[in-house]
């Protein structure tokens, strides 16, 4: 790694890894990767491999000598856990580890992978707690304050939040997974009137690229991205304005949505695969996603429990997805280009991608 700028990756094969490690690799910023996996042969892993200025080191997260040999001798680091596969409390407590010996091995730039802590945003009211999202703002949290210290203000310190991603409305097995009924691709979901802050994942990376090109000034920023705020009509008149195709949105009760078959085989497992089921601590995928759904249905219009800077975006990202349907348009493009089908035609023929490292794994893997 001959390159002045090395950074250590935790969560370089997640769905956000290959934009981003993307990004970072092939910019004339001088980035080396040292990209932290568990499966050096996995097929995840390989295209990271294939990409210049990347090492891969086959290690845990959840090992502190894993960590100090991936901090060791780099310049910055991105650390994005994986919540589904370690659970709510293992990722509070291996993100802070994490933050804490990348400052005592001399990093002076760690960007933490993040989720808005939507049970402090929503007042604190029970309604709202979702696991996978409280545990990495929790971390996100406790690190700005970290970053306001002269103690540990050597190492500068930002937050990169997302939220669903916005390929997770036609991916498999995702929580708004669409069907086709009566001919209509349709979403059931119990939104209501809300709105949901989609991502789009390859603009990650120009976001992340951001956030360490202009270190100092991004220290002791939360940079909390999204396409827009969009309401699940809207989402629907936006594919068959693109594909032409009848699509509707059905809102249903949180009663109705856990009784689908599928979910409801899932509901009483942990939400996050490695986690101890007797543990009090360990939410169910129902306690977690009730939580989830609850936060987009009181978001709307951007101005409920989840709001977003647009105008900082636009100027971090003028050329940045900024619709569903622009983003429908492109991904349905792409896909015939690519010998795919248009977006119809995938989801017709249960081609669909998994977007989820830990749906893709089957909800295996050690931490």
């Amino acid at each position: 790694m001959s390159a002045h700028k090395p950074i250590f990756v935790i969560g370089g094969t997640g769905a956000q890894g290959f934009p981003i490690m993307e990004s970072l690799a092939t910019s004339n910023s001088g980035y080396a990767l040292k990209i932290l996996t568990r499966d050096i042969a996995s097929d995840r892993a390989k295209n990271l491999a294939s990409l210049p200025n990347v090492t891969l080191v086959t290690g845990s997260f959840a090992s502190e000598e894993n960590l100090r040999a991936g901090f060791t001798g780099a310049w910055g680091a991105f650390v994005n856990i994986d919540g589904f596969n370690c659970g709510e409390k293992a990722e509070i407590y291996w993100g802070i580890r994490s933050y804490e010996i990348a400052l005592e091995c001399g990093v002076q730039f760690f960007v933490w992978g993040n989720l808005d802590f939507v049970y402090k945003e929503s007042g604190y009211d029970s309604r709202f707690r979702t696991g996978h999202y409280d545990g990495k703002g929790r971390v996100g949290e406790w690190i700005l304050m970290q970053n306001r210290v002269a103690q540990t203000a050597r190492m500068g310190a930002a937050l990169f939040t997302t939220g669903p991603y916005i390929q997770m409305v036609i991916g498999k097995q995702t929580p708004m997974a669409p069907k086709i009924i009566d001919g209509a691709l349709t979403w059931r979901v119990p939104l209501g009137k809300g709105a949901v802050t989609h991502v789009d994942l390859d603009d990650c990376g120009h976001y992340v690229k951001w956030l360490f090109d202009n270190h100092e000034t991004a220290a002791g920023l939360d940079l909390k991205v999204c396409i827009s705020h969009i309401s699940y009509n809207d989402l629907a008149e936006a594919f068959t304005r693109v594909t032409g195709k009848p699509a509707r949105y059905e809102d249903v009760s949180l009663d109705e949505y856990w009784s689908e078959p599928a979910r409801a085989t899932q509901a009483k497992k942990p939400a996050a695969h490695n986690s101890d089921p007797s543990d009090p601590a360990t939410m169910t995928f129902q306690q977690n996603f009730t939580g989830f759904w609850n936060m987009w249905k009181f978001s709307g219009d951007n101005k409920g429990v989840i709001r977003r800077d647009y105008a900082l975006l636009d100027e971090i990202h003028p050329g940045r997805i900024k619709s569903a349907e622009e983003w429908f348009k492109r991904e349905d493009e792409r896909g015939r280009m690519q010998g795919l089908g248009g977006l119809w035609d995938r989801i017709e023929s249960d081609n669909a991608p998994h977007v989820l490292k830990s749906l893709e794994d089957g909800r295996k893997g050690r931490l």
